[in-house]
């Protein structure tokens, strides 16, 4: 496959941290370009205000959408009517109903789309994976404990509208759950912990459900936390597995054995899929986890601290 010249759209801390990084590290790609309304290191490359000015400026094949989720619809829709392959960071849109239009849209477009679950790149959590979907789960508890103030300092989008709240971080979680479940994860109780501006939770405290098991499956979101962080799935097969996944499934035991630890970063792994999928020209859109919010959220109780 030739080099995909690839560009940003958003410059935060995660693209600087870990896009940038995997595209280095990634023969497939070169950054050509980033868009951004903020301040930025000198990375070689031209910067843009938007991305409609970025594809004025300069010739991709691809881009990575690394906004907050509310504007990224439209950005999607209009890189992929431009003719370059997407990727988009989680969550990937605001509703289900943006993500299927999307969907829609590559298809038509003839280009690939990847809305991404980054934490399911630790081959930690596929093997755990290849263990429930042989033996089912009995059991299940998230435990996903950190501040908010230190992973987002001064970002009150987050808040707002669209921002997710807990579930920015959350999501996550949910996205190796439900890959780690062979049937549907269900939500039968979701107390919703309300930030101060009453828009999005900043705590959660949910019952869940699957595969007929409707007792011992659950799931705490917290993100006023000032304990040790902590991002860990605990969990029992059906036929009595013991599967512990820590800081966010990057470590992986199974019964009392030694720790597994991954072999391999999250944003290689999704670099390294996302060049596949171009080369391939398919795409890859799983809404699971973004529906396990929207239920959460449709079924939830607003509970006081």
């Amino acid at each position: 496959m030739a080099e995909t010249r690839i560009g940003l759209i958003g410059y935060g801390k995660i693209a600087e941290d870990q896009h940038v990084p995997a595209i280095a590290g990634n023969p497939d790609f070169t950054l050509a370009a980033v868009a951004s309304r903020h301040a930025h290191p000198d990375l070689g490359v031209p910067i843009f205000h938007d991305a409609a000015e970025m594809l004025r400026g300069v010739e991709l094949d691809a881009v990575a959408i690394c906004t907050p989720p509310g504007p990224r619809h439209a950005i999607t829709r209009f890189c992929l009517e431009s003719g370059l392959h997407v990727m988009m960071e989680k969550p990937p849109c605001l509703t289900l109903g943006e993500v299927a239009d999307l969907a829609a849209c590559a298809k038509t477009e003839g280009r690939s789309l990847f809305a991404t679950w980054h934490s399911r790149f630790n081959d930690t959590v596929e093997r755990a994976a290849a263990i429930t979907r042989a033996e089912g789960i009995a059991t299940m508890d998230i435990q996903w404990l950190e501040d908010v103030d230190k992973w987002h300092p001064g970002q009150d989008w987050i808040w707002e509208r669209g921002g997710f709240g807990v579930f920015d971080p959350g999501i996550n979680a949910l996205s190796i759950a439900t890959l780690l479940c062979p049937e549907p994860l269900l939500v039968r109780k979701s107390d919703l912990r309300m930030e101060k501006r009453g828009h999005q939770p900043e705590g959660v405290v949910l019952q869940l459900a699957t595969g007929g098991v409707e007792q011992g499956i659950g799931a705490r979101f917290e993100w006023r936390y000032r304990g040790t962080e902590q991002w860990t799935i605990d969990l029992t097969t059906k036929v009595g597995t013991r599967l512990a996944l820590s800081k966010g499934g990057a470590v992986l035991r199974v019964d009392d054995g030694p720790e597994q630890l991954a072999s391999s970063g999250e944003y290689p792994g999704l670099y390294a899929r996302f060049a596949e999928l171009i080369a391939t020209g398919e795409s890859e859109v799983d809404v699971e986890p973004l529906r396990v919010v929207a239920d959460a959220l449709l079924a939830g109780e607003k509970v006081s601290a």
